[in-house]
């Protein structure tokens, strides 16, 4: 088969199309045909050599992917050789075949495309287990999401207005605001223009955001502490705008408030299996209904997955930009 390989961290040229022998199934896994993959920062972290896979886990980057059972490992039931499938991956997704854990993988939803299937599960797992499962995220309450036009800020809004949740987003320009908008955002802040803990008080009396998405980590950390409620949380699932930030305790206790942060990929096959788990049981039923769908940039062919890290890194994309094999 072909993968993406890494010879050396580096730009985006650094990744290589290469020939690589096929993954075997083991014990309690299933071999996947993928249709599709998708870019992620931590792809993106993986290239430069900041963000190594955990051990046991395909060097080749790509966190997600859809496509069609190959074959099953021994133990594995509730799948057949020909379904339709997509899946959360502690790597391999840049390949025409990857192995993963039977508790990791999806069905294709009712009414979506097996590609764009792929656009699916790292943002859903991420967003379902941070806002809803951390954060407790309740109707009425309001939601503010940093990035409000990435694959991960689309998506959350999405869930969050299903559950009767006002939608608060960050973007740069006005057309990511407008998109945000589209899909059921409330509250709209362009952050080069605006202060956006002021905007997130005018827009609820005063009070704050009940819960914050945030993607930036430590630029972000006092400001964000700010822009919450009392009895407010802060889930933070990345570091774009710096590792170490100073927090000030004090405003903190006052609000009686939390602040978590997690990541996916390290954590052990019995943790992603209870999210994958609560996503379809939670979140699964919305795509049948209509109320969420994955929101896509492009498709580009998986060979040229260079090209999708340098639009990704440019930041010009709205939702997930995907890596085909056909």
């Amino acid at each position: 088969m072909h993968a993406i390989t890494i010879s050396e961290p580096g730009g985006p040229e650094a990744l290589v199309w290469s020939e690589v022998p096929d993954p075997q199934p083991g014990e309690g896994e299933v071999l996947v045909e993928v249709a599709a993959s998708a870019v992620n920062r931590a792809d993106i972290m993986q290239r430069q050599g900041f963000y190594d896979p955990p051990p046991g886990a395909s060097a080749y980057p790509g966190l997600e992917c859809s496509g069609r059972v190959a074959a099953l490992g021994p133990g594995v039931s509730g799948w057949a050789v020909g379904d339709e499938v997509c899946a959360l991956l502690a790597g391999g997704g840049y390949a025409e075949k990857v192995v993963v854990p039977a508790g990791q993988l999806l069905p294709v939803p009712q009414g979506i495309d097996l590609k764009r299937a792929a656009a699916l599960p790292e943002v859903v797992c991420t967003v379902w287990s941070n806002v809803f499962m951390v954060a407790h995220l309740r109707p009425g309450e309001t939601l503010l999401v940093h990035g409000g036009s990435s694959g991960i800020g689309t998506m959350a809004i999405q869930l969050a207005k299903a559950v009767g949740a006002k939608v608060a987003v960050t973007a740069g320009t006005k057309e990511k605001l407008e998109r945000c908008a589209e899909l059921g955002a409330d509250v709209l802040i362009n952050y080069r223009e605006q202060d956006f803990v002021a905007e997130i008080k005018e827009a609820t009396g005063g009070a704050g955001a009940d819960v914050i998405l945030d993607n930036m980590g430590a630029k972000y950390l006092d400001r964000n502490v700010q822009a919450l409620a009392v009895n407010g949380r802060l889930a933070i699932i990345g570091m774009q705008g710096g590792r170490k930030g100073e927090l000030n305790i004090g405003t903190l206790l006052a609000k009686r408030a939390a602040v978590s942060a997690t990541s996916l990929r390290a954590r052990p096959l019995e943790e992603k299996a209870a999210i994958v788990a609560a996503v379809r049981e939670h979140v699964w039923p919305l795509f049948a209904g209509g109320h969420v769908h994955p929101v896509v940039d492009r498709e580009m062919p998986m060979s040229e997955a260079a090209e999708g890290h340098r639009v990704v890194e440019e930041s010009g994309h709205i939702g997930k930009v995907l890596l085909v094999t056909t």
